[in-house]
């Protein structure tokens, strides 16, 4: 079936929901919950780890069987709009327990005991209870996504997927920088690069958003949830399942499971999709380790002063906003394919650099050309899958597709800590920090020689896998 394109207000809304999705994945997976946990509250680092791997197991063993009965019923909207219900639920409920249940702790909050010093007072019933909720809002943030990616097809015509997600993630980035200058504000009082909020004005606004009187990390969890919320409603009001199975039949469980062994076996007969499955692996593998690390190995590696995390993020993220649609634009342009191979390409020279970076200025450098190449893997993966594999399986191949970022969430980062904490006693810091780095590319070359053999083409057509070779 040829795909028209949708009206402006119903592509905008879908756009609109990367901006409040970021939102979410900056403030809480990326810069303030685990280290509210490990720096304010004196967790372990183990802990904090816990919830993002127990998260990721369960996106990786339920997402695909969601997808398979997404996928019978043509039905993508309720899912995206019930997870993100339960992830801004979630997030909520964490700013709230962290103001009830457990002393008041860490920097910047008023009143509150000195960071790290609450430990010994936190009961372990309380510190499982706000990991359980850190596990609903992540797991729930992660579980709508394969569905919100799987109503683009139905958005616009093939010609202009590269377009469309290249605008999403590049709005999605200005979410993000959104979502770090809010919640600094209510961290701090002050907007990174900017300055102070008026101390009055300040007092007015935490007198309005509830759970930000005390100021620290623990006020950015609620005004996080509701900027959630509020930039995900036109995508609830204005968006719809264009192409809804007509018969509601009662969703069989068992054939659901066996749906997603079949699309494993299935995915042989689109030549390339198990292919670039395994390449996205790769490649999800070393970019989420490199931007996890990133903040840690400017201090650690290149001497940057503690607490510049929010600034050397804001400033990252600010050019991956230009490179996302410049991505998608080529990505319609020469096609998905040879674009994605252009930024995995980027990735490996700019890694390179950063092993051998000599100075803050040029680690900055490094940097910025990170930021803009950032971008380019989601706004081109999208459509690139896409084109391999027909649209109603889409919901099946991107909840595979969250299977493998989720397995890569855990392998990465678990590499890393192997290469940089066995080489650290022996190595120095430098060393230790720089080697690590380097599995990181070595993720990235491997990423690339897999890719070789994934077809190219604008999109899918029925011919598609009799034209080309099995792999």
């Amino acid at each position: 079936m040829i795909a028209v394109r949708a009206p402006a207000r119903e592509r905008w809304s879908w756009i609109l929901y990367d901006f409040a999705n970021t939102i979410f994945s900056m403030n809480v997976v990326s810069l303030f919950f685990v280290v509210w946990l490990v720096k304010d509250l004196g967790a372990s680092n183990t802990i904090a780890m816990i919830g993002s791997v127990i998260a990721s197991v369960l996106v990786a063993v339920s997402i695909p069987v969601f997808g398979a009965i997404s996928d019978a019923r043509q039905r993508r909207k309720p899912w995206v709009v019930w997870f993100t219900l339960a992830a801004v639920a979630a997030t909520a409920m964490i700013g709230i327990l962290s103001q009830t249940i457990v002393p008041l702790s860490g920097e910047s909050v008023i009143g509150g005991l000195p960071p790290g010093s609450a430990a010994a007072s936190i009961s372990g019933s309380a510190l499982a209870v706000i990991i359980i909720a850190f596990i609903v809002a992540n797991y729930a943030y992660q579980g709508a996504l394969p569905f919100y990616n799987a109503m683009m097809p139905e958005l616009a015509p093939a010609s202009e997927w590269g377009r469309l997600s290249g605008m999403g993630t590049a709005i999605g980035y200005v979410g993000s920088i959104t979502g770090v200058l809010i919640g600094t504000a209510f961290y701090t009082g002050s907007i990174p690069l900017l300055g102070a909020v008026p101390e009055a004005l300040m007092s007015d606004i935490r007198a309005i958003v509830p759970f930000t009187e005390h100021g620290g990390r623990v006020s950015t969890f609620v005004p996080t949830a509701i900027l959630f919320l509020l930039f995900s409603l036109p995508l609830f009001f204005f968006c719809r399942d264009h192409r809804p199975a007509v018969e509601k039949r009662a969703i069989e469980w068992k054939r659901a499971f066996q749906d997603v062994i079949a699309t494993f076996r299935e995915s042989r007969k689109y030549p390339g999709a198990t292919r670039f499955i395994v390449t996205s692996f790769l490649y999800q593998d070393a970019m989420g380790t490199i931007i996890g690390v990133m903040a840690l190995y400017a201090v650690e590696a290149m001497g940057f002063s503690e607490g510049s995390e929010a600034i050397l993020f804001v400033v990252l993220t600010v050019p991956a906003v230009i490179g996302s649609y410049f991505w998608g634009m080529l990505a319609d342009r020469i096609g998905p394919k040879r674009t994605l191979v252009t930024v995995i390409t980027s990735w490996i020279v700019l890694l390179t650099a950063m092993i051998l970076a000599p100075t803050q200025t040029s680690f900055w450098i490094v940097g910025v050309g990170i930021g803009l190449v950032y971008g380019g893997v989601a706004a081109t993966e999208r459509p690139l899958m896409l084109t391999l594999i027909p649209e109603r399986d889409a919901g099946r191949f991107f909840g595979l597709m969250v299977l493998s970022a989720r397995a890569a969430a855990i392998a990465g980062p678990m590499v890393w800590a192997v290469t940089v904490d066995g080489l650290m006693p022996s190595m120095g810091k430098g060393f230790a920090y720089r080697a690590g780095v380097v599995t990181v590319g070595l993720g990235m070359v491997l990423a690339l020689w897999v890719m070789r053999r994934v077809p190219d083409r604008r999109a899918y057509s029925d011919q598609a896998y009799q034209a080309a070779g099995d792999e």
